[in-house]
């Protein structure tokens, strides 16, 4: 029996997948945190094989997160299961240590099948995600494609600033200097060809449901 650590601040939803996993008598849940620093302490007292992360738990910088778990615990698969659009935090999350990027829209069915994949060794990625990853996407001209075309860090600010965050929390939580920070915003503004903050804000919004 595989064990599962959940990291999920939505209550009903990581009960649900407790609930979901629990069914096929496959999975055992060791272990629901529901803010970033819970992680690692859970994650070195269960030692699991499966930690199904949410993007937007508090306190996290999900791409730092992501390689810094896999450094400091290469046994657990990660499943990162979440609302935000795969087609533009899919292929990054696989690129900083997820072993798979799950849709909080898809089917029970698909769910278990994609853990199952995960817990087996596998990389799972939703097919029509696959074969568009594997399309000329380079030449997309459309919103989605710019988005495609940003780094991890630069969707990490641009993810922290639509959440709200000013600078300085940003410079602290990525442990970069707020320098460094306005340069990022500068190339956001230009990457996305936005005229003001509040313009590239609400672009990102679009991207969050």
């Amino acid at each position: 029996m595989k064990k599962v650590v959940i990291a999920d601040h939505h209550p009903l939803t990581a009960n649900g997948v407790e609930v979901l996993l629990k069914s096929t008598n496959e999975y055992l849940v060791v272990g629901k945190v529901g803010r970033g620093p819970e992680i690692e302490s859970c994650l070195q007292k269960e030692g699991p094989d499966i930690l199904i992360l949410e993007i937007n738990i508090p306190n996290i910088t999900v791409f730092q997160t992501l390689k810094k778990i896999r450094e400091e615990f290469p046994r657990t698969r990660i499943a990162i299961f979440s609302t935000h659009p795969e087609e533009i935090y899919a292929l990054r999350s696989i690129k900083s240590g997820a072993a798979g990027y799950i849709s909080k829209t898809a089917t029970k069915e698909v769910f278990l099948q994609a853990i199952k994949r995960i817990a087996l060794g596998g990389v799972y990625l939703d097919e029509k995600l696959a074969l568009a990853l594997n399309s000329n996407s380079i030449n997309d001209k459309s919103l989605v494609g710019s988005y495609k075309k940003l780094s991890s860090r630069e969707i990490e600010v641009l993810n922290l600033l639509s959440s709200g965050k000013r600078n300085k929390d940003i410079s602290v939580l990525l442990e970069i200097n707020e320098k460094t920070v306005s340069t990022y915003k500068t190339r956001l503004l230009k990457k996305l060809n936005a005229n003001s903050l509040a313009e590239l804000l609400n672009q990102a919004r679009m991207f969050q449901f």
